[in-house]
């Protein structure tokens, strides 16, 4: 009979209550409306470790972005923009012009990066600024984050939605795509470009090492319960959202930091994709292999 209500209590009364969980599960939202779609994509191209290295190198411009202006969302976020398009930039350099891979020089030039935000932070700011940046501040989201974020995720949605032939063809045929109109660097590029873009519009909530992972975790779940792209950027934006939503609570009730609340419950879903999804899980390859050996 107190079913109804209790659940109320637990699972909606805090965001009801207080205008910083609002704004926490708005903000995640926003970042699960475009790491979905941009999550599968880098899934699909084999970029999933790229992501992780651009969020890295967003830290040396936004170390330098908190020291000339402190905690600016302006001054952080054009930072960190510039810090990762360089080194997106130095890396197809690098690729381009020797023999070396882009993925190893991506892994180069982010921990140079990684290495030069800490140290950034360390000398001139304290293990609280260092945390807040690596870390973010998600129950800290005001309006102008919000706004940033928001746009950021329309504009990248709506640039994916015009570039979106040429980017699933790139991933499955990339030598087509360069044989009907040459342009193929040029979207690479432009991906780039929106990969740092959703990076860090989530900066200020999630930090530069938990935000890469609402992007990654989810799609890589996603895998194991969608076969098509379309299908699998829904349900990869879905358990993003979810995840959000559940960590916000878990950090709530449980007392914990809420970054890593919410990559932890991401975390949980992708465990439980892994063993029990519907295509390629323990269980989906168990059954598969048992009903062969019946038949």
């Amino acid at each position: 009979m107190n079913l109804l209500p209790d659940l109320y209590a637990y699972a909606i009364q805090p965001f009801v209550e207080f205008g910083f969980m609002r704004r926490a599960l708005v903000a995640c939202l926003a970042l699960a409306i475009c790491c979905g779609p941009m999550g599968t994509l880098l899934v699909l191209r084999r970029m999933s470790l790229v992501g992780d290295a651009m969020a890295h190198a967003l830290l040396p411009g936004a170390a330098i972005g908190f020291l000339l202006a402190g905690f600016s969302l302006g001054a952080m976020t054009l930072g960190s923009f510039a810090a990762a398009m360089l080194v997106a930039l130095a890396s197809g350099l690098v690729a381009r012009f020797t023999p070396q891979r882009e993925d190893a020089s991506f892994a180069a030039f982010y921990l140079i990066a990684l290495a030069a935000g800490v140290m950034i932070i360390s000398l001139r700011g304290s293990s609280v600024d260092l945390m807040h940046v690596l870390f973010g501040a998600i129950l800290a989201v005001d309006d102008a984050a919000l706004y940033l974020i928001g746009s950021v995720a329309s504009v990248v949605l709506l640039v994916l939605a015009l570039i979106y032939r040429p980017l699933i063809v790139e991933c499955f045929d990339p030598a087509f795509l360069r044989a009907v109109n040459g342009r193929g660097g040029f979207y690479h590029l432009l991906f780039l470009a929106l990969l740092v873009a959703t990076l860090v519009s989530g900066f200020q909530a999630l930090g530069t090492l938990m935000g890469v992972g609402l992007m990654m975790l989810p799609a890589v779940a996603a895998r194991f319960w969608a076969r098509s792209v379309g299908a699998l950027a829904g349900v990869a934006g879905v358990l993003a959202f979810v995840s959000g939503y559940a960590g916000l609570l878990l950090s709530y009730y449980a007392n914990l930091p809420s970054g890593p609340s919410i990559v932890l419950v991401a975390g949980a879903f992708y465990l439980v994709s892994l063993l029990g999804g519907r295509h390629d899980s323990v269980l989906a390859v168990h059954l598969r292999h048992r009903a062969h050996k019946e038949s």
